[in-house]
């Protein structure tokens, strides 16, 4: 699509199914200059000059945040980029991603490694995008600085990144200075939590077995890190955010800190809620995460836990690499899950995975939107702009097929290399159709996405 054929200035969509913040009705939705200006009973809204779009029963959903995107460009742009990431996100409903500060190069650990980003993704994204800070030992200075140029908050490792230009933040002494400084400038802390030493103690032994590598990565290690994290946040008074929680260990944890009055709040991910270690086949690498898929009975206590409201999101924690990395059988590789590349590749997946499993244990498409995107958009102080279909809001909407499957092919996403644990699954739900602040987003037109700031 060209600029000049974009959907018109003022556009009514109309579904029989809205899912709204109060509810799913029938509506009309109103979109003049790029945001929502009304929401009415449905049929209400004659089209008049607007362009009329008419969803019959396709659900129209607001557009998912995704606060958890690893791009890794500029650096490793053969294991993603701007162009291809934002892609997949559009054609998985997804609007809005916050990229994290690694696995690029440089990393986004001071100003002039933002603004390498900005100028590599300038003109390259489909989807509005925006950046996340790192926090690393030595480069407190560095906080409050990025903190003004715009980033939405800093991630640190309490273990190795796996990357030596993002160093985990290795001491007590080190936390607490990111974490302090984090508080003085009132920005959010968001924290990979795995304890180095009970790694160190886990066994390790290399191979294709996943129980091995499970076993190399023990609930305990995401607990011990997490309390160290919550007892420094007490002390700090800074607020701070648990990324992709896989051990349900983990949850007493939270509950405490919070009824102590820990500014804390959790994430999942859409693979520890749909995978279980008990089905990963040895040697499938694509299933490799940090931390790892857990087994089924973990599984469901994440999801009581989601229906709790324990979470304020569910995000992709998206970190591809190459074939070559993942050290995949059928790519001629090892198979060692020891050695392979760590990361799940699922941004373009993650709305049908969650809504197929929801559906099936009694959730709605209400409560998937509260997790996939007005949760993660109240994350990141974008409430207000994202995450919702409402007034004053960016039109950014979905057309949704709860009923329809497809069974996931690899090679045919948008992610630059077609690895994915998902493959020949078949899912439930298909986005027909992406809008971008009311404009159709065509994949294989011109990109209108735009960096955003916190």
């Amino acid at each position: 699509m060209s600029r000049s054929e974009t959907t018109p200035r003022t556009t009514v969509i109309r579904s029989r199914r809205v899912v709204l913040p109060d509810g799913e009705r029938p509506a009309d939705v109103l979109v003049q200059g790029g945001r929502i200006e009304q929401v009415a009973a449905y049929g209400a809204l004659l089209a008049g000059d607007a362009h009329l779009t008419d969803l019959g029963d396709t659900v129209l959903l607001p557009g998912l945040v995704d606060t958890h995107v690893h791009v890794n460009e500029p650096g490793r742009t053969e294991w993603e980029g701007f162009a291809t990431a934002t892609r997949a996100a559009a054609a998985g409903g997804v609007t809005t991603i916050i990229d994290m500060p690694l696995n690029s190069v440089p990393p986004t650990t001071t100003v002039a490694g933002l603004e390498a980003k900005r100028k590599t993704a300038e003109g390259q994204a489909w989807v509005d995008l925006g950046f996340w800070g790192g926090a690393v030992p030595g480069n407190a200075g560095d906080l409050e600085p990025l903190h003004r140029a715009g980033v939405f908050g800093f991630k640190s490792f309490l273990a190795p990144s796996g990357v030596d230009e993002f160093p985990h933040l290795a001491t007590r002494e080190d936390l607490e200075t990111a974490l302090a400084e984090q508080a003085r400038i009132g920005a959010l802390a968001i924290i990979h939590a795995e304890d180095p030493a009970v790694l160190d103690a886990a066994p390790q032994r290399p191979g294709v077995h996943y129980r091995d590598f499970l076993a190399s990565r023990p609930d305990d290690a995401e607990a011990a890190a997490v309390a160290r994290l919550l007892d420094t946040a007490r002390r700090t008074g800074a607020r701070v955010h648990i990324l992709h929680v896989s051990s349900a260990a983990v949850l007493p944890l939270l509950r405490q800190a919070r009824a102590d009055g820990v500014r804390v709040t959790a994430e999942t991910c859409p693979h520890y809620l749909t995978l279980a270690a008990e089905e990963v086949p040895d040697g499938d690498t694509a299933f490799k995460c940090c931390p790892p898929i857990r087994d089924e009975s973990n599984r469901d206590l994440l999801w009581a836990a989601l229906a709790e409201g324990e979470f304020i999101a569910v995000v992709s924690d998206h970190s591809p690499s190459t074939p070559d990395l993942k050290l995949l059988r059928h790519h001629g590789g090892s198979g060692d899950f020891a050695a392979a590349w760590g990361g799940i590749a699922s941004l373009q997946l993650g709305l049908p995975a969650i809504w197929t499993e929801a559906r099936r244990r009694g959730h709605t498409l209400v409560d998937v939107v509260r997790w996939m995107a007005s949760g993660p958009a109240s994350l990141v102080g974008l409430t207000g702009t994202k995450g919702a279909i409402a007034p004053g809001y960016d039109a950014d909407l979905v057309a949704f097929d709860p009923d329809a499957e497809f069974r996931v092919h690899a090679e045919e996403l948008h992610h630059r290399n077609p690895v994915t644990p998902y493959a020949g699954r078949t899912l439930t739900g298909v986005v027909r159709t992406t809008w971008l602040r009311g404009r159709v987003v065509d994949v294989a037109g011109e990109p209108t996405g735009r960096q955003i700031t916190r």
